[in-house]
């Protein structure tokens, strides 16, 4: 399977900065330091990161962290062997998912904690993501072919089994790893750059919901939300502030105001917002695999002022929409 850094070696091109309901939540322990010890943002082998649930959780332990969330892109399929994991260390571990979703033309992803794992609403969406997660694959693949780049999806798909077993469909850094192998780039990032980075050939979204939807399904399952990375989206600010305010209008509860190692300045940014529109804040690393700018627990200070997210954690369910 090769060491941790081989494996993230997979991974890193894209993650340089710019600059049932028991088990709903484990041992939380609200009076305890968050300073580098909380990390509500990161990934599996059962998405699109490079280490199994369990090792993730055993390196996130090692560094420090004490209350995670693993929040694999729609899928619940890592929550089970990480909660093993975290138990046999005494770990705080929360419930986890990353949603994609659409909003004025654009994906969006949603960030879902301590929310009900069996809830009908979110395993009926998780269902049609993972379809959708296949089909976006095999579009990916029909595209590449057209390009003179066949044998994709198979080529995708031998990536991800080589870093762990999953149903899901391989995602753009497994098909990016692909090309790299195939000789059609020189590394991830020109993958990336030319055929599957936002706007290219490989940035395929109509398979996902609309923000509002996507929403809605987290509220059912009584989630905790926050809209993730908010500065990443290739939005003017004006923009971004209309997705933050349909964001709430949806039901929304916070932003993820630091979202790792990311310019001091966005995260002044988000913190404005947050303000704004009363929202708590929520941070994670966003790891997927090591390196440099990527460590679990690895990410900038969240201003004192402002709400954090975990804090709520010991509220099984958030408060009712009124109207």
């Amino acid at each position: 399977m090769g060491s941790i850094m081989e494996r993230g070696r997979l991974f890193t091109a894209r993650r340089q900065p710019e600059v049932a309901c028991a088990g709903i939540i484990t041992n939380i322990n609200l009076n305890e330091s968050a300073a580098m010890t909380v990390d509500l943002h990161c990934h599996s082998t059962a998405s699109d990161g490079v280490l199994a649930p369990a090792m993730l959780v055993s390196r996130a332990f090692e560094r420090g962290v004490r209350l995670l969330a693993l929040t694999d892109h729609d899928t619940l399929e890592g929550l089970d062997e990480a909660r093993r994991a975290a138990e046999a260390l005494d770990m705080q571990l929360v419930n986890g998912i990353e949603l994609s979703c659409t909003w004025g033309g654009a994906t969006i992803h949603v960030l879902g904690y301590a929310f009900a794992s069996d809830a009908p609403a979110l395993r009926a969406a998780i269902e049609a993501l993972h379809h959708g997660r296949w089909q976006r694959a095999e579009e990916i693949d029909r595209r590449l072919a057209a390009k003179g780049m066949p044998g994709a999806l198979q080529g995708a798909r031998a990536v991800q089994q080589e870093l762990g077993d999953s149903g899901n469909a391989p995602a753009r850094p497994h098909f990016a790893e692909f090309l790299v192998r195939a000789g059609h780039v020189r590394d991830r990032a020109e993958a990336f750059r030319k055929w599957l980075g936002s706007g290219k050939l490989g940035d395929v979204k109509q398979h996902w919901p609309a923000l509002q939807d996507a929403v809605g399904t987290l509220r059912a399952a009584k989630a905790w939300i926050s809209l993730a990375h908010p500065w990443q989206y290739d939005f003017t600010r004006s923009k971004r502030r209309r997705l933050v305010a349909d964001f709430v209008a949806a039901g929304g509860h916070a932003l993820e105001v630091v979202n790792g190692m990311q310019p001091a300045e966005q995260v002044g940014g988000l913190a404005i917002l947050a303000r704004e529109f009363g929202l708590m804040a929520s941070v994670g690393s966003d790891f997927h695999a090591p390196g440099d700018w990527s460590e679990l627990g690895m990410y900038r200070p969240l201003p004192d002022d402002l709400t954090a997210l975990w804090k709520r954690f010991e509220h099984a369910q958030p408060p009712a929409v009124t109207s």
